[in-house]
């Protein structure tokens, strides 16, 4: 999934630098799509990391109270999973955070598409505030 976001991730940057984009309209909607499949892999990720925390939490107050000491290996052995997670994590969250950036900016380059033929004194007008 990392390789495949951040190939993603290029190929939009790299469209996005050329600013030559044939078909905004079918660009924003793949990536809206690109977007909705990471947001739902992140969730995921999110609820996985979340309920190893917990029950490392868990496991770590019953050693404290129990003393015993396989739930300190158990500690350990959830920790070790759990450390990865995280960073995965951190990662779709700050690649999916860039995805908006990079729509927003798709979004950018349709405006100024749509308006470039507009004459400017046409932009210039302002909306009537008696209404």
């Amino acid at each position: 999934m990392r390789k495949y976001l951040s190939n993603y991730l290029c190929y939009i940057d790299t469209i996005i630098k050329s600013g030559n984009i044939e078909n905004i309209e079918e660009l924003k909607t793949e990536h809206l799509r690109q977007i909705q499949f990471m947001q739902h892999e992140r969730f995921i990720h999110l609820i996985v990391t979340v309920l190893f925390a917990i029950i490392l939490f868990i496991c770590i107050g019953i050693f404290i109270i129990s003393e015993n000491i396989i739930f300190a290996l158990l500690t350990v052995l959830i920790l070790l999973p759990l450390a990865p997670y995280i960073w995965h994590y951190y990662f779709l969250e700050n690649s999916v955070q860039k995805m908006y950036a990079q729509y927003n900016t798709i979004c950018t380059f349709e405006k100024d598409f749509v308006l470039k033929d507009i004459p400017k004194e046409c932009l210039a007008v302002k909306p009537s505030t008696d209404i």
